[in-house]
C-alpha cells in the first residue's frame, strides 16, 4: 500500500468512521488478495471516499491527468500527492487519449490492485440507478479479474451535488458488496459486454434497491474520473 494512502488509513478514515459510523455489509466478498474490479452506484463524490474507508486494502482510483501535469509548487504538491496514493490518470481528450486509463488498469488489476469504477458513467442526478456502460465489462475480461458490485446509501445526503465536504449527522451511510461475479472466458463481442454490464447493474440494483432507469444517465459537465471507461 502506498506511503499516503496509509497515512490517509490511519488518519482520514477514522475520522470518518467516527463521524459518519458507516454500516458494512458483505466485506467477505472482499477477497484479501489479488486484483478485482469494484462496480458500484454513483450517488456522490464521497462514494470513493466512503469505500476507501471500508475496504482494507488499497484502491487505485482514477484522476485527471491534469492534476500530474500541473506547474509551479501546486503541481508538483498535487502531482506528489496522487502518485503517492497510487492514482491512475485519465486524459479528457477521449479517443485513444481516454483509453490510456483503460490501458493502465489492466497491469494495476494483474498484479493485484483494486481498481473502482462507476458503470453509469456519472452522478446520478435524481438517485436512481441508470443503464450502466460496457468499460468494466471490458477491463474484467482484458484483465481476468472479478467484478465485484458495490452498493452505497446515503452518501447523496451527506454530500450532495455542490457540497465540497461530507457532512456528519445528515444521513446514514451503508456500503454493501456483493459476491464477485467471474466472466471468465465469456467473449468481448459489444452483444455479450452488454449483456455482462446489465448483469452488474442488476446486482448492484440488489443491494441497492434503488429504482432502475433502462437509458443512460444525463452527462454533466464534470464526469467523475472513476467513471471515464
Amino acid at each position: 500500500m502506498p506511503l499516503l494512502y496509509t497515512i490517509g488509513k490511519l488518519t482520514v478514515a477514522p475520522a470518518l468512521r467516527l463521524a459518519f459510523r458507516p454500516t458494512v455489509e458483505g466485506l467477505e466478498h472482499v477477497p484479501e488478495t489479488g486484483g478485482a474490479i469494484f462496480a458500484g452506484n454513483h450517488l456522490s463524490v464521497a462514494d470513493e471516499l466512503f469505500l476507501g474507508t471500508v475496504v482494507p486494502r488499497h484502491l487505485a482510483f482514477w484522476a485527471k491527468s491534469e492534476y500530474f501535469t500541473g506547474t509551479g509548487a501546486k503541481g508538483a504538491f498535487s502531482k506528489f500527492v496522487l502518485t503517492g496514493l497510487g492514482a491512475i490518470p485519465v486524459e479528457r481528450a477521449g479517443g485513444r487519449a481516454a483509453l490510456s486509463a483503460f490501458d493502465a488498469a489492466i497491469p494495476a488489476l494483474r498484479g493485484g490492485d483494486l481498481v473502482v469504477v462507476y458503470p453509469e458513467g456519472t452522478r446520478s442526478p435524481d438517485g436512481k440507478l441508470y443503464r450502466g456502460r460496457t468499460g468494466a465489462a471490458r477491463l474484467a475480461i482484458a484483465a481476468g479479474v472479478p467484478i465485484i458490485p458495490v452498493g452505497t446509501i446515503g452518501t447523496d445526503k451527506a454530500q450532495p451535488i455542490g457540497a465540497r465536504v461530507p457532512r456528519p449527522g445528515t444521513a446514514k451511510i451503508t456500503v454493501k458488496f456483493g459476491k464477485p461475479l467471474d466472466f471468465t472466458g465469456r467473449p468481448d463481442d459489444r452483444t455479450s459486454l452488454r449483456q455482462m454490464t446489465d448483469e452488474v447493474m442488476s446486482e448492484i440494483q440488489k443491494l441497492t434497491g434503488q429504482e432502475y432507469i433502462p437509458r443512460y444517465a444525463p452527462k454533466r459537465a464534470e464526469t467523475d474520473p472513476a467513471s471515464e471507461v
